[in-house]
């Protein structure tokens, strides 16, 4: 897929506020500082168009962008913020699942893990109610560039190991980095490969 256009449309913060269309929605979301912006920005080709910053959880909004007028893409607030006050916790979680349970144009839940760490529980928790929801969702690991190709496989490889003794066929997955861009030609060749089995269906 070629992104000849990728532009911002609106944020909001209750999902009643999201743009009014009929095109696929392709979410992504992932726990807070895990590359979010950065892998938007290098999937786009516009290292402006979602906001990156140094302080983690800055995206706070359902920010949705359009992608070539034949898709969007959603940037979601991540989860996970241990700095945040109660309140706002719960208000950011009660935003985040009327989004994925509720937005009937959701196609598909891009799920970011950083391919630094081990399996986190909050990330096989949120995995294990996506699926108990029904809730169509791809794993994407990011900064693979951090890691050397060894190192790389092998926490991969421990991460899916560990998914598999609750999943089966485990969900799609794929390695990207925002900064060599690996990975984003698979990305959007699935999106785009979705987005035919959908207009074949119509």
């Amino acid at each position: 897929m070629t992104i000849k256009y990728a532009n911002y449309i609106k944020s909001s913060a209750l999902i009643s506020q999201c743009p009014e269309h009929n095109r696929p929605e392709y979410a992504f979301i992932g726990r807070s500082n895990v590359g979010k912006s950065s892998l938007i920005n290098m999937l786009t080709g516009n290292k402006k168009l979602a906001k990156t910053s140094a302080t983690p959880g800055k995206t706070l909004l359902i920010n949705h962008f359009v992608i070539n007028n034949d898709w969007y893409l959603v940037d979601l607030p991540g989860y996970g913020f241990a700095k945040r006050s109660k309140t706002e916790r719960a208000k950011l979680e009660q935003m985040i699942s009327s989004y994925i349970l509720q937005r009937e144009c959701l196609t598909n839940l891009f799920l970011l893990i950083d391919c630094r760490h081990e399996p986190q529980q909050i990330d096989l928790d949120f995995m294990q109610w996506l699926g108990e929801s029904g809730i169509p969702f791809s794993i994407v690991f990011t900064k693979a560039d951090k890691l050397s190709k060894q190192a790389l496989t092998s926490n991969i490889n421990a991460y899916l190991n560990r998914l598999a003794e609750d999943w089966d066929p485990l969900p799609p997955h794929f390695v990207t980095s925002s900064e060599t861009r690996q990975g984003r030609d698979e990305l959007l060749n699935y999106i785009e490969e979705i987005n035919r089995e959908i207009n074949n269906n119509i």
